[in-house]
């Protein structure tokens, strides 16, 4: 490794960065201890990871290959990995990094690679859909718990309910929340309030722990008995930071078991504030409706119509003398009309009338049948007839007959 060189005589960059790759590349392989930061796949055969050493503040760049990759199952991004590694010294740029020839997932992030993989499992049959969650009711009568014994989750969830809405009903199972059989004894707890009618929603709470304290709940058996369940379930496991698979199936996370019971009752005293505020918006509302119609009842009330209804009719009263001031003045100008007409007509009537005919001295001759002699030829000589005249009646008898020839005058 030793080189000489001088200011006269330096050695060549290339040769120096070729020699400490020679010197790197005689460490040969070597196992470590470290936690995996940063996994950046490609779609190369080369994938780049981030190891960063669990104790020291100290991290370098990792290649591997994607079989490698591969066969290590998921790992998690924090996962521990125990790894063997070489170094290696990049020529272009003199970089040094490692290549990861064999990688495996240790201590919990053995854990959570087994949990990642049942969680894809799991999320690939769509237990964890959207549509498949279920609404909570907005004040159940009877809260159903799953918790442990006397834990302070216990008393956390009883305490909230009771301090927020006083009159709630909780129905408690305690169950074993850690250790061999807890999922088994969750289950059991949780089957006996989804077979109570009158539980309407079900809190499985537990205060927070170590990854393997909170194993239990992502047991694939208690998941599935989560998603079975007819009543809507609330899980509260842990702190805000955990989420065991359990969390994924059930119809509200809360992230702790105080939140959990925010989230299944309301605050009376929030509720009666929102009542009283919306009665009193309510009754402004109302006041201000009243307010308005008042304002439009005075509107309409100060008009003239209704001031004096009888005003309106007025102007149809002038119209209504008016016209029958017409029709009078028609009607007497058609009477006076027709009555000369009648006039004339009478008069015309009389001029032509026998009685006027009479007057003028003429005489109406009839028979003793009292036919009328209009003509010489309607009686004979010697023949009796009868004159009436305007003022009386003379009977004649006949004692000759003269007929006038036309043309001819006779006396």
């Amino acid at each position: 490794m030793a080189m000489t060189s001088s200011p006269e005589q330096p050695q060549p960059l290339g040769r120096v960065i070729g020699a400490v790759k020679d010197w790197v590349n005689r460490c040969g392989e070597i196992w470590v201890d470290a936690q995996v930061v940063e996994i950046k796949r490609r779609n190369a055969p080369t994938q780049f990871m981030t190891f960063r050493d669990r104790i020291a503040d100290m991290s370098c760049q990792v290649t591997a290959t994607t079989l490698v990759l591969d066969a290590a199952g998921p790992i998690p991004e924090g996962s521990r990995v125990t790894a063997r590694i070489r170094p290696r010294v990049w020529d272009r740029n003199s970089s040094l990094s490692y290549e990861c020839l064999e990688l495996r997932v240790a201590g919990e992030g053995r854990l959570l690679a087994q949990l990642e993989q049942l969680k894809r499992k799991l999320q690939a049959e769509g237990l964890f859909e959207a549509h498949h969650k279920r609404r909570l009711p907005t004040l159940p009568s009877v809260i159903g718990l799953v918790t442990g014994k006397n834990s302070d989750a216990e008393r956390d969830v009883v305490t909230n309910v009771e301090r927020r809405w006083p009159g709630a009903r909780i129905r408690t199972r305690h169950a074993l929340v850690q250790g061999v059989s807890s999922a088994e004894s969750v289950m059991g707890a949780l089957a006996a309030l989804d077979a109570d009618p009158e539980v309407e929603v079900i809190i499985i709470a537990r205060g927070g722990g170590s990854l393997e304290d909170l194993l239990s709940f992502s047991d694939e058996g208690l998941v599935r008995a989560v998603h079975a369940a007819r009543t809507p379930v609330i899980t509260a496991i842990g702190h805000e930071r955990d989420f065991p698979l359990v969390d994924f199936v059930a119809d509200h996370r809360a992230s702790t078991p105080t939140d959990a019971a925010k989230r299944v009752v309301p605050d009376h005293e929030a509720e009666a504030t929102g009542v009283a505020n919306t009665v009193a918006r309510l009754r402004r509302a109302i006041d201000g409706v009243l307010t308005q119609q008042q304002h439009l009842l005075d509107s309409l009330r100060s008009r003239p119509v209704m001031v004096d209804p009888t005003s309106a009719f007025a102007a149809h009263y002038e119209r209504l003398s008016l016209l029958r001031h017409r029709l009078e003045s028609s009607i007497d100008r058609r009477l006076r009309t027709e009555e000369s007409d009648l006039r004339s007509a009478v008069s015309t009537v009389r001029a032509l009338s026998p009685k006027r005919t009479l007057e003028r001295g003429y005489a109406v001759l009839v028979d003793d049948d009292h036919a009328s002699v209009s003509s010489v030829a309607d009686t004979t000589v010697g023949a009796r007839i009868h004159a009436y005249l305007a003022d009386g009646q003379l009977d004649l008898d006949v004692a000759g007959i003269t007929q006038r020839i036309e043309g001819e005058a006779h006396g």
